[in-house]
């Protein structure tokens, strides 16, 4: 359990500086597109870097998309994967209420986008962009404003952002695979056996990993299906229990060496090429008349908030779950205003389900959005912040009190 809990916080720290270098990569992308020089931002994005003798025609903007995030998925692949097996989701009363939440922060995001966005051109698909949480950026708004709530906060916000993870994985498969070759999937499959197979027999050199990565990731593009699969796939495949007198499990080794990079340069890149959304008056009118805008904002700002807090009281009040040591239901309302920021998973999204003018219009409902809940749950946070540090004062004082007291009657039954 100690282990578990330093790669606990290992893995939020990793997250938390990753989600301010996140930030910084949004905002650069969305300076740049919008100043004098915008047009060499475009340039650079639609930039094609082939592969020839692989047929891998793909634009800058789409390897930040379809490459660098399979190396994010990888990662959030084996935080799912120590989750369930040794982490916070292994205990089934422990894992019941980030579960519910996150099931309710997907569900209702999409009954009102659907509801909101109904018969609107690319909503078939697009109801599923506002009902993913983006980890990194998330636990970044709660490390800078959240330090002096309970630690038991950070706990519950990740582990229902790895179940909304999954559950937003699941969606992209599905949704997205329009039609399948099915000798390129056996091929895929071969290698993820492969994968498997060497983590079975205990093997550690990167020179047999690295290329079974590459196969599965050509071998599902080829397939018709999102290449990023195949970093939750391997993930998956990943053992995390280490052997007996072994210091770490190989997802454990892997995290340590991966996470940075995905979290310091491949989501930030993606969301530089992801980001970069022309933003002028006729944009911002559009965010609250336009039906497609208005799906993405309301799904994510109250069906994300609403959806996670109202199954969790829900579970709580009837038994289903417990609620997390020292968290009050205000605490946990902060936090599903968190769950609302959409970012990395959306964007994707995003550029998945919808073509033309639309993908930068919502694109753009998901960045004002995301801003929004960021800067709200910010303002609740500090707020439940000072509510709970007082708390902990007052109850230091009655100590200190009480210590005094004591001892002064002890004082006073010596001189008698």
């Amino acid at each position: 359990m100690t282990q578990v809990r330093s790669e606990l916080t290992r893995y939020l720290r990793t997250e938390t500086v990753g989600g301010a270098v996140l930030l910084i990569a949004a905002a650069v992308a969305l300076l740049w597109v919008n100043s004098p020089w915008g047009h060499s931002y475009t340039a650079i994005a639609d930039t094609v870097l082939p592969i020839k003798p692989l047929h891998l025609e793909l634009t800058v903007a789409e390897w930040t998309k379809d490459g660098l995030l399979a190396i994010f998925f990888f990662v959030a692949g084996l935080e799912v994967k120590r989750e369930l097996v040794v982490g916070e989701l292994a205990d089934l009363r422990s894992a019941a209420l980030p579960i519910i939440a996150a099931a309710g922060g997907v569900v209702l995001p999409a009954l009102i986008a659907l509801a909101v966005g109904f018969g609107v051109p690319g909503m078939d698909k697009g109801w599923a962009i506002p009902v993913a949480t983006d980890i990194a950026f998330a636990l970044a708004v709660l490390a800078m404003t959240g330090s002096r709530i309970p630690t038991s906060a950070r706990v519950f916000l990740l582990s229902l952002a790895v179940v909304d993870d999954l559950i937003a994985i699941i969606l992209i498969a599905v949704l997205f695979t329009v039609s399948v070759s099915l000798l390129w999937l056996l091929g895929a499959a071969a290698a993820c056996a492969a994968w498997w197979l060497a983590q079975h027999r205990r093997i550690r050199t990167p020179l047999v990993y690295v290329p079974l990565a590459l196969v599965c990731w050509y071998a599902l593009h080829e397939a018709g299906i999102h290449p990023t699969l195949a970093g939750v796939a391997l993930g998956l495949l990943t053992r995390v229990r280490p052997d007996p007198g072994e210091d770490e499990a190989p997802a454990t080794r892997l995290e340590h060496l991966v996470q940075p990079i995905s979290a310091g340069l491949c989501v930030p890149l993606f969301a530089l090429f992801a980001s970069g959304v022309p933003l002028d008056g006729k944009v911002f009118g559009q965010l609250f008349t336009d039906r497609l805008a208005l799906a993405i904002i309301l799904g994510l700002l109250l069906g994300k908030t609403l959806g996670i807090f109202g199954i969790s009281w829900l579970a709580i009040r009837f038994g289903i779950a417990k609620r997390p040591a020292d968290l009050g239901y205000r605490d946990m309302f902060a936090l599903s205003v968190l769950g609302a920021i959409g970012f990395t998973v959306s964007l994707l999204v995003t550029e998945l389900a919808l073509e033309g003018d639309s993908v930068e219009l919502a694109k753009a409902a998901v960045l004002v959005t995301s801003m929004a809940a960021s800067l709200a749950g910010s303002a609740l946070l500090l707020r439940r912040g000072r509510v709970h540090q007082a708390r902990r004062d007052a109850e230091s004082t009655h100590r200190r009190l009480g210590r005094a007291v004591g001892s002064q009657d002890m004082e006073e039954g010596s001189t008698k």
